[in-house]
């Protein structure tokens, strides 16, 4: 198995175990664990992840659906990708960029997770792998993100969790238009962005009147610092938390997210502070884009109480 680089949070040296003297030692530590066996067996947590696969299909090269600059992958290829999959572990992905059940199968294998795409008659489609086992429903495609009928639509899910119903909405937004304004921009990335707003806008309104938990999680392709509009529209519909706000990412070298995680309604208290994390590749060459992804596997966690 491949080894991977990790941004991890580690506790402090100076933390220790709490001790017991005298007699009353072995009672005082059995007693301990029996104490902690219920919450221990109990609680649980749902680790949730979005990560841009890059043109992730088996087209062969010249394939007249790719553009000339993609590269074609090969069994080695999938194999790492695969493998990077495994250590990521999580229970849910987002997914974007991916061309077909067949080539998400090869990296997330199908008796592991179960795999949803969008309608979307496109290569680079949006969807969900997640674990077997995980029960949910699909809901309509959000296809009011497909401004230009080449565009994506949202891929959009709910999890029956034991708490409640979690609404997962998978996005990749246009390219091109990073930071700055885009409500006056003449530039055609951010022409194209500023028509989608109001769609993604829309459907979170939505959650936030119907008072559900939900999250909207993928490629934002925006920098969305405090002040960035289109951060600002989509915190007008009402409170949300995202998990990238105020850290860079490691992927590829010190940059600004464009993956991000944002939690509403109940999700944003199930979403636990200190678990956003970065899986980076050990190959560490920019020629490696190709062969795995420009973009990292994102993810954090959500606590999800106790079972029954």
């Amino acid at each position: 198995m491949l080894a991977v680089r990790r941004t991890v949070l580690r506790a402090g040296r100076g933390a220790r175990c709490a001790s017991f003297r005298g007699p009353w030692r072995i009672f005082g530590v059995l007693s301990l664990l029996v104490a902690l066996l219920p919450a221990v067996a109990q609680a649980a947590d749902l680790k949730v992840a979005t990560w841009n696969l890059d043109w992730l299909t088996d087209r062969p090269a010249g394939d007249p659906a790719l553009p000339a600059d993609v590269h074609s992958r090969d069994a080695a290829d999938f194999d790492r990708l695969r493998s990077y999959a495994a250590e990521l572990d999580a229970d849910v992905i987002a997914l974007q960029e991916v061309d077909g059940r067949a080539a998400v199968a090869r990296v997330f294998p199908p008796e592991r997770y179960s795999i949803h795409l969008t309608r979307d008659h496109v290569v680079q489609r949006v969807g969900f792998a997640v674990r077997r086992g995980l029960r949910y429903t699909m809901n309509p495609d959000l296809v009011a993100l497909d401004t230009e009928s080449s565009l994506r639509s949202g891929a959009d899910i709910t999890l029956q969790l034991p708490q409640g119903p979690l609404r997962l909405l998978a996005v990749h937004l246009k390219t091109g238009c990073f930071g700055g304004g885009f409500a006056r921009s003449r530039r055609p990335a951010c022409a194209t962005l500023r028509e989608q707003v109001p769609a993604l806008a829309d459907w979170i309104a939505s959650r936030q009147a119907e008072g559900v938990a939900f999250v909207v999680l993928g490629d934002f392709n925006r920098h969305m610092d405090r002040s960035d509009q289109l951060w600002t529209t989509l915190r007008g519909t009402g409170p949300l938390a995202r998990a990238t706000e105020g850290v860079s990412s490691p992927c590829w070298g010190n940059e600004a997210f464009i993956d991000h995680i944002i939690a509403g309604g109940p999700a944003r208290a199930w979403m636990l502070p200190g678990t956003l994390r970065v899986l980076t590749y050990r190959e560490t060459d920019p020629a490696w884009k190709d062969r795995l992804s420009d973009h990292c596997p994102v993810s954090v966690r959500f606590y999800l109480g106790t079972s029954p």
